[in-house]
Formats: C-alpha cells, sequence, structure tokens
C-alpha cells in the first residue's frame, strides 16, 4: 500500500492518495472520522483544534461503501483556510526561523523568500491525512483480529513506568484520560506539568508507547535490510513531526543487559503453541514478527513554537531576533500517539500484504488463515 499527502496547514484542504488497496473491503467512514476525532483530542493542544471538524470527504476508489481496488483519494478540509487566505497572502516575508522546526534548512534549500512556505507544508497538520490512510490500514488489521494501541508514558518528567497490558479496561482508562495516560495519578501530573508549561510561555514534549496485538510469526524478512519490519516501523515512526527516538521492546536498557537476561526463551505449550514469558524484544527478531505483540516506545521534543520564544536571527539582517510566536499547541504527545498507531498500522498492513497478497480482501483472508493452520501444524 503506497500514499501520498499533499496540503498545507493554512491551505484549503489536506489531501491522501491511497495505491495498492485491496478491493472487496468495507469501508467504515464513521471509523475513520472517530480516529481523525482522536487525533484532535488531548490535554495541551492549541485553539485551532476547537475550530476544526476534520471528517473525510472520499472522491474515488471506493463505490457502494466497498473498496474497487483503484487508488483511494481523499480530502480533509480546513475550516481555517477562509480566515488565512488573505492574512497569509498579505503578510511580509517571515525572516525569523524557529530553532527546532524546518524553517532555517527549508528555507535554504527551496531558495524561499519567506518561512511561510516551509511551515505550511512542514506542519503537523500533513498528519491529519497519515491519520486517516492509518484507519484504511485498520480497517483491514481488525478483519484479522489485529489489534492497535497507545498510551503517554511521559509528559516533561513525569513518568508512568507501569507495565501495560492491554484490556478493555486499561483501553478504556487510555481513552478517558485527556493525556491518553492509564494510570489516573500520573494523569493528573502530566497535565499540571502541561499547565505549568503553558502558564511559563513554553511548550513539552514525552514520549508514548504503540502496542499492536496478535499478529502471525514471520511478517518482515531478514533478506535485505530494507525489508526487516523493525527497520521500516523505525522509519515511520521517526517520520512523525516532533518525534527524536525510537525503540522496540526494550531497546534502550538492552544496551546494559545480559544476553541471557535479554533474550525471550522459546517454551511449546500443548495449548497455546509457541510463546514467551518475556517481551523484551517488543516483538521482533531477526528483521521478522515472532508471534508476540509489537511493542514501541516513541519520544517527543518540545514544540518548537513558542509564546517566549527562542534566540535567532533574520536570515536577511542577520541581526538576532526572537523565532516566530505563532498559534500553536503547548503539548502534542497524546495526539502524537495516535498518529503513531496509524504509522504502524500501514507498516504491519504492507508487511501482511506483501506476504498474503493484495489484490483482493477474501483472498487475503483465506491466505492469512491458511498461514494460521499451517503454523498450528507444526
Amino acid at each position: 500500500m503506497k500514499y501520498l499527502t499533499a496540503g498545507e496547514s493554512h491551505g484549503e484542504a489536506i489531501v491522501g492518495i491511497i495505491d495498492d488497496y485491496p478491493s472487496g473491503v468495507k469501508i467504515d467512514t464513521d471509523f475513520i472520522n472517530n480516529e481523525l476525532k482522536r487525533r484532535q483530542k488531548g490535554f495541551g493542544r492549541g485553539e485551532r483544534m476547537s475550530i476544526e471538524d476534520d471528517r473525510v470527504d472520499i472522491i474515488s476508489g471506493i463505490r457502494k461503501k466497498k473498496s474497487t481496488g483503484s487508488p483511494i483519494s481523499f480530502l480533509i478540509y480546513n475550516k481555517e483556510w477562509k480566515n488565512w487566505k488573505d492574512k497569509i497572502d498579505k503578510e511580509d516575508d517571515l525572516l525569523n526561523p524557529r530553532p527546532g522546526h524546518a524553517d532555517f534548512s527549508g528555507l535554504i534549500k527551496y531558495h524561499l523568500s519567506s518561512i511561510r512556505d516551509t511551515i505550511e507544508r512542514s506542519s503537523a497538520r500533513e498528519t491529519a491525512a497519515r491519520v486517516c490512510i492509518g484507519s484504511f490500514a485498520k480497517i483491514i488489521l481488525k478483519i484479522l483480529d489485529i489489534n492497535i494501541y497507545s498510551y503517554v508514558n511521559q509528559i516533561g518528567r513525569v513518568i508512568y513506568k507501569n507495565d501495560v497490558n492491554i484490556s478493555l479496561d486499561t483501553v478504556k482508562k487510555i481513552e478517558d484520560s485527556p493525556v491518553r495516560c492509564p494510570g489516573k495519578e500520573k494523569s493528573l501530573e502530566m497535565k499540571q506539568e502541561i499547565t505549568k508549561s503553558s502558564e511559563s510561555g513554553n511548550s513539552i514534549g514525552g514520549g508514548f508507547k504503540i502496542i499492536a496485538t496478535n499478529l502471525v510469526p514471520g511478517i518482515g524478512s531478514y533478506n535485505q535490510g530494507s525489508s526487516r519490519i523493525d527497520a521500516k516501523i523505525a522509519y515511520s515512526i521517526m517520520s512523525i513531526p516532533g518525534i527524536k527516538a525510537v525503540e522496540i521492546g526494550e531497546g534502550f536498557k538492552s544496551a546494559g543487559m545480559k544476553g541471557t537476561d535479554f533474550h525471550d526463551k522459546i517454551y511449546y505449550d500443548g495449548k497455546k503453541g509457541f510463546a514467551r514469558k518475556t517481551n523484551n524484544a517488543g516483538g521482533i527478531e531477526g528483521g521478522m514478527t515472532n508471534g508476540e505483540p509489537i511493542i514501541i516506545g516513541a519520544k517527543m521534543k518540545p514544540i518548537p513554537t513558542t509564546i517566549k520564544g527562542i534566540e535567532t536571527v533574520n536570515i536577511k539582517s542577520k541581526k538576532k531576533e526572537i523565532s516566530l510566536k505563532e498559534r500553536s499547541d503547548v503539548c502534542a504527545v497524546p495526539s502524537a500517539s495516535i498518529v503513531g498507531e496509524a504509522m504502524l498500522s500501514i507498516e504491519l498492513l504492507n508487511g501482511i500484504l506483501e506476504k498474503f497478497g493484495k489484490d483482493n480482501i477474501d483472498e487475503i483472508i483465506n491466505n492469512y488463515n491458511s498461514y494460521k493452520e499451517y503454523i498450528n501444524k507444526i
């Protein structure tokens, strides 16, 4: 499944195109719109999220609510476009780039006269399209009984250290939390961290985990580095604006552990089949899924746009200035976790389509079930 996105933060719409999506998949637009709504939530989001009402407008590739196998294209309209169109067209050139954003390098790379053009496309507003694309992937994963979850485990210095066992109760706690953390006390502490940052005119970062359950072993490959599922996942998660670190399983801890302690011992149970008692590998070994839950961790930097501004220089005059101050989020970590779900969904679906076919959903289901039967007979 290939995809492209287009559009600017304050343009008329965000655009997405999906190619190589299987035919015969029943598309639930209510589910897609709910995923878009989940991305807009989260304590610390800016004023704009109360203005926008993201909804998908599918314009090709779907007929009678089912995918046809043709490229799918969609629009997500920006309500703010009308309010910003004249302002952007008439504004003077902006020459005070924000450290930490694409402003400086983008202006130089594309020979631009204002950082406005860089701001508009490099904005995280583009991730609305990716959440939409990830929703299409999730629809197929759900058919195969593969589920994707996420939760926030850090905001600033507040860290939720508990291991999370996914259950209906846990999922409800995550979705009910304003910061998407299952711990009630830690959720309150995280909110306080965000409030403190807001009151001081600053922004704040954090971290989140993404979990995928019920995958079969063997998705991905060790034959080429570019075929490894962990490499593809790491690439996708790192492509989310603001993400500065990614780990799989207990990746960061592994450097300080002995081999006999880190690696997940393999057991066999007559009823359950092959199993592990630990999951330090995060469900991936040798570039392939191993049947255990996929566990991905990511760290997000503080947003570069702050009320205080950050020291910079004017691109033309070379004089010291304060970076651009524009309406923005104080903290987007809860929202980024939803984008993370989308990106993981896309990569897992692509691994599945590569192994089980990509033309028609019934063929994929038959091939997938046949593979599961094969595993059970080993």
